[in-house]
């Protein structure tokens, strides 16, 4: 477990490590080069890299954590990849089970594997399923995020490249935009994230902005219009 900076949950587990890239959100993607940069520092887990690799070792770590904790689980992975073993996702989702006292955020852009599987999976209360759905041509996840069992489920559009259209976010419990971020982030635009909240706010959705992005995050901040969003789900 380590904390984390990320700014919609408080600390990362990461049971399994590596993805490939498979839509235009991945093009930038900063595991990856997170990745390049554990395996230069000689950290065990990043051994091979970027390739999927699994870490049963760690599976036994949210008993240990006696204070609850939001949890986003594989920052550096995608849970539902092609090539994850069934089995250990399903090992997976038994901690998280056997853990109530904690949050777990479990993120993906395999929406179609994701619903493949769903009714394999035990979907206790903690367990807040996402999609990430980075531009209007992927807002088919959106469908198969809510043919789950998932009692949250919420949309993370980061990175955000490229207006949405109109959304059906009826069923959905959250939903979180952001811009890019690193020396090659593509442009945001504010009307793209307007478009957005606004329809949140029309279909009662908590709405969080988690950042405009750029080269310099930090700089750029996450204002709206005067205003900082970090609406969560009502549970």
């Amino acid at each position: 477990m380590r904390k984390s900076k990320i700014e919609w949950t408080e600390s990362t587990w990461n049971p399994a490590t590596g993805c490939t890239k498979i839509s235009a959100g991945c093009a930038n993607c900063y595991a990856f080069r997170m990745a390049k940069r554990l395996k230069a520092m000689g950290v065990n887990k990043y051994a091979d890299g970027f390739n999927l690799a699994i870490h049963p070792e760690v599976l036994p770590e949210p008993a240990t954590w006696k204070k609850p904790r939001t949890v986003f689980v594989n920052s550096m992975s995608d849970l539902f990849h092609e090539k994850m073993p069934v089995e250990f996702i399903k090992q997976v989702f038994q901690v998280m089970n056997e853990n109530p006292r904690h949050t777990f955020q479990v993120l993906t852009k395999r929406a179609e594997q994701l619903a493949e599987l769903s009714d394999q999976l035990t979907w206790s209360k903690n367990i807040w399923m996402g999609v990430t759905v980075e531009n209007a041509d992927y807002k088919s996840r959106i469908k198969s995020l809510k043919y789950t069992g998932a009692f949250v489920k919420f949309l993370s559009i980061e990175p955000l490249i490229g207006p949405m259209g109109k959304l059906d976010i009826k069923g959905i419990d959250w939903v979180i935009v952001g811009g890019e971020s690193g020396p090659d982030s593509r442009p945001i635009l504010e009307e793209w994230v307007l478009q957005i909240k606004e329809q949140c706010e029309s279909q009662n959705v908590p709405f969080f902005f988690k950042q405009w992005g750029g080269k310099n995050k930090k700089k750029s901040g996450r204002i709206l219009q005067g205003k900082i969003y970090s609406e969560m789900p009502v549970i």
